[in-house]
Formats: C-alpha cells, structure tokens, sequence
C-alpha cells in the first residue's frame, strides 16, 4: 500500500456524537484523498465511538481510516498510540470534536515547504456565538503576540518519533510541552494561520453564566506555566 503524505491523528473517548464530522473533514481536504489518511484511537470509549467510525469508513472507502485500540485512557497516550499506528510523512493532531478546515494540508505542505518541521495550527470556535468566537480570538491573539505554539498542530512523523511523542502522564498541555521540546532542539516551528481547525466550544458551556469559559481559560493559563498539568482534565 502506498506511504500516505499526511494522517490525520484523532484521539477519541466518547465522541460518537462527534467524530464522523472530523472524518469527514478530513475527506473534504482540497488534496487527493488517496495521499491521507485517517487514524482514529478509540480511548476507552462506551458510547459507540468506535462503531460510528467503522460505519464512516464503510461509506467513504476513498479515504484511508484505520481504527486503532487504546483502553488506557489519557490524551497523551491516545495520541502516541496514533502516532505509532501512522503511516503518513506527515502527522496533523485533530480532536474528535473538531474539524478542519478544506486547505489545511496544503497550508500544512507549503509550511513544511518552507522548511518549518512542526507548527501549530489556528483554532477558532465551531459557533456563531460572539462569546464563544471571541474567547478562541483571544488565545489566537495572544498565540501571535507572543510566540505561543500550543494546542492543534502538525509535526513530521520522524521527528515526532525521534522527539519520543508525548509525555503521557501530562493530562493537559501535552501539546505545549511537545512543541517546546521541538523548539528547544532547534527545531523551526510556525504558527499556521491560512488555515484553521474548527473546535466544540462544549467545554465553555460545561457551567452556569458561562463560567465554563473562565474555568477553562484559567486551566489553560496555569497549564501554560507548568501548574496542575497532571490534575485531571
């Protein structure tokens, strides 16, 4: 079988609700579908996760989907077990409950072009709500202001490898820490922004009054500076 260009990780625990959306996303690369690929790791999931994914491949063989099993819960280990299963040149970490926008592998090639090896990828809110668009606006803007790489991103495989994936006793900011490993070494990153990856705003609707907003941001802000990263998440 042919070495695909670029696989699409996608870590997913009880996310039957969502994840045929982030597959669908993935089909609807402006990129020949033949040169991806879709690697879904179930994360103990008991929601039927897993069964929305086969019954998405079944009705889209043109895109490559690969279920892999990984009943230890925790994102930093669902994501490595994707990593390990990829085939791709190229790996971009989508969540279960986003999707991304139709040029983001072109974004992610012409980035990979020009010689940066990883980069993280913009996310804006999947809502119309001024709330909800404006807090991911935000982050975006402090991202950009301050040479933040964190959250969704995409890294070459060899590198990700070499780099040893993610640290999995992490429970958030895995990502943050990955990517400063990437840049400690040396490594070239960016910040993709002729692109996007659309996410739930779920979690900011988790309280009352929006309070969810403020409980995630401040999870966020303390994670960034190396607090409670190991709390659960």
């Amino acid at each position: 079988m042919r070495e695909p260009v670029v696989s699409f990780v996608i870590p997913a625990r009880d996310e039957a609700r969502y994840v045929a959306r982030a597959l669908a996303s993935v089909a609807a690369q402006d990129w020949p579908v033949a040169e991806l690929e879709a690697v879904v790791v179930d994360n103990g999931s008991r929601d039927g996760t897993a069964q929305v994914v086969e019954a998405f491949a079944t009705r889209h063989p043109e895109l490559p989907v690969r279920l892999v099993t990984e009943p230890v819960r925790g994102r930093g280990r669902a994501k490595n077990a994707g990593a390990r299963a990829a085939r791709g040149v190229w790996l971009v970490f989508l969540d279960a409950d986003s999707t991304a926008s139709p040029g983001l592998v072109r974004a992610v090639l012409r980035c990979a072009e020009a010689g940066f090896l990883a980069g993280s990828i913009r996310v804006v809110a999947d809502s119309q709500d001024p709330l909800d668009r404006g807090f991911f606006a935000l982050l975006e803007f402090g991202k950009q202001r301050f040479g933040i790489r964190a959250q969704m991103f995409y890294c070459r495989r060899d590198l990700f490898e070499r780099l040893g994936g993610f640290r999995e006793e992490l429970e958030i900011a895995e990502d943050l820490d990955f990517l400063r490993r990437v840049r400690a070494g040396g490594v070239p990153t960016c910040h993709l922004t002729e692109a996007y990856i659309a996410t739930s705003c779920r979690r900011l609707r988790a309280l009352p009054l929006r309070l969810g907003m403020l409980h995630t941001f401040c999870r966020w802000a303390l994670a960034h500076v190396g607090i409670g990263r190991r709390w659960p998440y």
